[in-house]
């Protein structure tokens, strides 16, 4: 039969949605229940690795397909990249709409900034913006921006053992959790919309709640984690991928699935684009001539307002074009003729007669 402690986020979310519709029970009450309504399973022994605090964090992607309530007749596939430190348990997570490695080096630094430090060794499950492939002497061969990432961080790129899922347990598991504690019976505007909720649950059920398998909570070992994590460099990281694209006829350069804008003065219909971790340069016969913010999600669009010219009222051939008057401000003074000025006097004039 199934041990309780193992489907606790499971039942921690039931007694939290029945409290919500007025239960007073309590959580043991809860668990008898679902005991007695499950389906047994046959219960297994796994041996767990504990790592020491700072040494190691686990990363890994899980998809979720998705319908967001702005886009209500569009079905969406989102992933999740999560970052979960081994010895705390502390997950730091963010919906994505790409696997590429822009993606997954601005992950990493925004995980890296939020925790405030990074682990001596990071663990990766063999995805391809990770791990290229593997050589018979040279062993794994990583992604050379991962490596460059690496070395800026001071942390080691390690990668699981071929068909061994439960080398990277401690974030396979928490992407469970997170699919049935927070992503199931809501609902989200958009990709913005479902990062703001996730932090949310993380910062208030996630982080904050005793482990099951520690069982210590999760923000007071984090707390003590902290210290032995290698401390941020000074310097940002900025590792650069060069790639060649054509300038659209509305003046734009598409780059993973989204487009920015170029001035309306580019005259090169091919231009090089430097994809950063969080900025997309665009150059023109070595000059730059745009930059823009990473766009996050597909089929977005950046115009930068500088791009473009104010478009002028043209004029029309044969046609009279009136210049524009700027008239005097104040009150304006009517101008009449002599005449006019002499017959009233000698109207005046016979009023006065006595």
């Amino acid at each position: 039969m199934r041990h309780p402690r193992q489907d606790i986020s499971t039942n921690s979310r039931l007694l939290r949605e029945l409290k919500e519709r007025g239960y007073s029970g309590g959580y043991t009450t809860v668990t008898d229940f679902l005991r007695d309504v499950r389906p047994p399973t046959r219960q297994g022994y796994e041996v767990r690795f504990e790592t020491s605090p700072g040494e190691q964090a686990q990363v890994d992607f899980a998809q979720f397909h998705v319908v967001f309530t702005d886009e209500p007749m569009t079905p969406r596939i989102v992933w999740l990249f999560s970052m979960v430190l081994g010895h705390s348990r502390l997950i730091w997570a963010r919906f994505v709409m790409h696997q590429n490695l822009p993606t997954v080096l601005r992950c990493h630094i925004a995980a890296f900034e939020a925790i405030g430090g990074a682990p001596r060794e990071v663990l990766y499950d063999r995805m391809k913006t990770a791990v290229i492939g593997e050589g018979q002497t040279e062993g794994i061969i990583y992604n050379r921006a991962l490596i460059d990432l690496a070395r800026h961080y001071g942390f080691h790129p390690k990668a699981c053992k071929a068909y061994r899922a439960k080398t990277k347990g401690k974030v396979e598991r928490p992407f469970r959790y997170i699919r049935e504690d927070f992503f199931l019976a809501r609902s989200f505007r958009n990709l913005d919309d479902m990062n703001a909720q996730l932090r949310h649950w993380l910062d208030t059920v996630a982080n904050p709640r005793k482990h099951a398998t520690t069982q210590r909570v999760v923000n007071e070992a984090f707390a003590e984690e902290r210290p032995y994590l290698r401390p941020l460099p000074l310097a940002p990281f900025k590792s650069v991928l060069k790639l060649e694209r054509r300038v659209s006829r509305e003046g734009m350069v598409s780059v993973g699935g989204n487009t920015y804008s170029v001035p309306d003065a580019t005259r090169s219909r091919m231009v090089e684009v430097h994809s950063l971790a969080d900025e997309v340069r665009i150059f023109e016969n070595g000059t730059v001539i745009a930059a823009h913010p990473v766009l996050e999600g597909r089929r977005q669009r950046r115009v930068h307002p500088d791009h473009r010219r104010p478009i002028q009222p043209q004029h029309r051939p044969g046609t009279r074009q009136e210049p524009h008057v700027v008239k005097p401000a104040g009150d304006t003074v009517l101008q009449r003729s002599l005449a006019f000025y002499d017959a009233v006097g000698k109207v005046l004039a016979q009023e006065n007669r006595p």
